[in-house]
């Protein structure tokens, strides 16, 4: 490795941000952070003054403490084994601390454009009215801030919000007493329907969904069930069907809960996570409704002609993919969500631009940017070279189909990730760009042009 290294900015201090920070770090790269927030954590960060938290009062994370654990920076001893959103969120600010990244964050700063030149450096202009300029980009603004609500035929009278804006059963409104419509079946639908299903709050609580869904458990055979995760190596298809026949054999049929059943076998969507749901709607205080139909101002039409009267409706229904500091459609998923990436962070016709965190992995995305960024920072360091363009499409296409291909087609489904396989094939394809990078040798890929802040 020789020559100055280049000069990155990375957009966002939640937990890709701030991983991403620390490997480049390590590597003695220079970087900028910015951090629209007055603080780190992104998402975790409950009553984040941004405005951009999805999170809630009530909110575990589903993933249990040792698969989420950075891997050089344990996890309390003391912790639960699905911890709090507090304490991972003290965890985040613990590890800012240990490894000296907070001074090198500039908080309450929003990145307002991200513009490539015409010799390829980054324009970076910041709330402040400062155009700063970059060799490097890396987007790590997260996918879970930007809600996606559906249009109904009609008008509502009731309160209707996006779970986005849920805090807990008395904020954004008081749901005691109330007939409430949840909308979804994912994850955050399940927390939030179990919540306010207690018999002091909702009057009456319906889950609304277009599909059924199979509702995992927390724990197999007293233990975190994503530590029983199946190897790397194991062939996907001897994979599926073991766990599948594990799955059934505990939670049994959903039709038994009073639940639809599912079109589509175990894993083929993306698992929802729950101890609590399951035991709600068996006991009758979680009931099912098909899909909106229309709404009707104090009524609400559900797909199989019945009409109930509502209060509220709670929309669990997902997240757009954003990146509102772009302007460049080249660089910005569709309306499919649809955005193949290299290692699930690369664009090979852009050789200065990381997408980190842009994955739904599978058990979790707290760790998976620390990830990335071994290869990211490798590869601005000159000891990683990435293969030749036609290549990178080529595996791109083979991960897609490997990660995604059982899956039933779905705006939900199209950055899906199993952690273990991306992390061995990650390990492996960093081994083979060392050997590429040493054969020419090492040279810079980015050069360091930025000039000083204008």
């Amino acid at each position: 490795m020789a020559g100055k290294l280049p000069k990155a900015c990375i957009i966002g201090a939640g937990c890709s941000g701030f991983t991403t920070a620390k490997r480049l770090k390590d590597y003695g790269i220079p970087y900028d952070c910015f951090e629209i927030s007055d603080d780190i954590g992104g998402n975790w960060y409950f009553k984040n003054p941004n405005g951009l938290s999805a999170c809630y009062e009530s909110l575990h994370i589903d993933t249990s403490k040792w698969r989420l654990a950075f891997e050089d920076f344990p996890v309390p001893a003391e912790w639960p084994d699905f911890p709090h959103h507090a304490q991972l969120l003290q965890y985040f600010k613990d590890y800012v601390a240990h490894f000296g990244l907070r001074e090198t964050i500039t908080f309450n700063t929003r990145v307002e454009t991200a513009r490539r030149t015409d010799d390829g450096l980054w324009a970076v202009t910041l709330s402040t009215g400062e155009t700063r300029f970059y060799d490097v980009l890396f987007v790590c603004n997260g996918h879970h801030w930007d809600p996606r609500i559906p249009d109904y035929p009609g008008e509502f009278d009731g309160v209707a919000f996006h779970a986005h804006a849920y805090s807990d059963p008395f904020d954004p409104i008081d749901m005691r007493g109330k007939n409430v419509v949840v909308v979804g079946m994912g994850n955050s639908a399940m927390d939030i329907a179990s919540e306010l299903a207690q018999r002091p709050i909702a009057k009456t609580l319906w889950v609304s969904a277009r599909r059924g869904v199979w509702v995992f458990p927390k724990y197999l055979n007293g233990k975190p069930a994503d530590k029983s995760a199946l190897p790397a190596w194991m062939p996907r298809k001897l994979g599926l069907a073991l766990t599948r026949k594990v799955l059934k054999k505990t939670i049994g049929r959903m039709e038994d809960y009073g639940l639809p059943k599912p079109d589509h076998e175990p894993l083929e969507a993306h698992p929802s996570v729950s101890g609590e749901f399951l035991t709600r709607a068996g006991c009758g205080d979680i009931k099912f409704k098909p899909a909106i139909q229309a709404l009707e101002g104090p009524n609400v039409r559900f797909a199989d002609g019945s009409v109930e009267q509502v209060d509220a409706i709670v929309f669990a229904t997902g997240y757009k993919i954003s990146f509102p500091f772009f302007d460049d459609p080249a660089i910005q998923p569709g309306d499919d969500h649809c955005f193949p990436l290299f290692k699930r962070m690369m664009k090979p016709d852009v050789p200065n631009l990381f997408f980190m965190g842009l994955a739904q992995p599978l058990p979790t995305l707290v760790n998976f940017a620390e990830q990335q960024a071994k290869l990211a920072a490798a590869y601005l360091a000159g000891t990683y070279a990435p293969p030749p363009a036609d290549e990178m499409d080529r595996i791109t296409t083979r991960d897609e189909e490997r990660h995604l291909g059982q899956f039933y087609a779905s705006a939900r489904h199209t950055i899906q990730v199993d952690f273990n396989v991306y992390c061995a094939d990650l390990k492996k394809e960093i081994t083979k760009g060392e050997k590429r990078a040493k054969a020419a040798g090492n040279r810079l890929p980015v050069a360091a042009r930025a000039a000083a802040p204008a």
